[in-house]
């Protein structure tokens, strides 16, 4: 099992920034972020493996930076350039994969999630 912890979701205004962080409770080799809109499927955002491959939804591009400091079990998204789209609860999780991917079935352990509310 493993435990997963995120933080810094807020409300922010369009054009905005925030910094969302995720803690596990041991080292796994991947980590990413989906999120879930009201009445819609959680979706993949971002992901990064231990190695610090990374890969993003082509929607935020550009916009969006997943890191994770010396590969260890604390992962950070820096959410810029905000839009009101953006909005819906993050969520952290974690997989043994090689590399991110995108179907959320793939990944074994989740967090709680955490709101991002975009106002325009």
């Amino acid at each position: 099992q493993v435990q997963l912890v995120e933080s810094g979701g807020g409300l922010v205004q369009a054009g905005g920034s925030l910094r969302l962080s995720c803690t596990a409770s041991r080292r796994t080799y991947t980590m990413g972020w989906f999120r879930q809109a009201p009445g819609k499927e959680r979706t993949f955002v971002a992901g990064i493996t231990m190695a610090g491959v990374t890969d993003y939804v082509d929607s935020v591009k550009g916009r969006f930076t997943i890191s994770r400091p010396d590969a260890e079990n604390t992962m950070f998204l820096q959410m810029n350039s905000l839009k009101p789209e953006d909005t819906a609860t993050y969520y952290c999780a974690t997989s043994n994969l090689g590399k991110p991917v995108s179907g959320a079935h793939l990944w074994n352990f989740w967090g709680q999630g955490t709101q991002v509310t975009v106002s325009s």
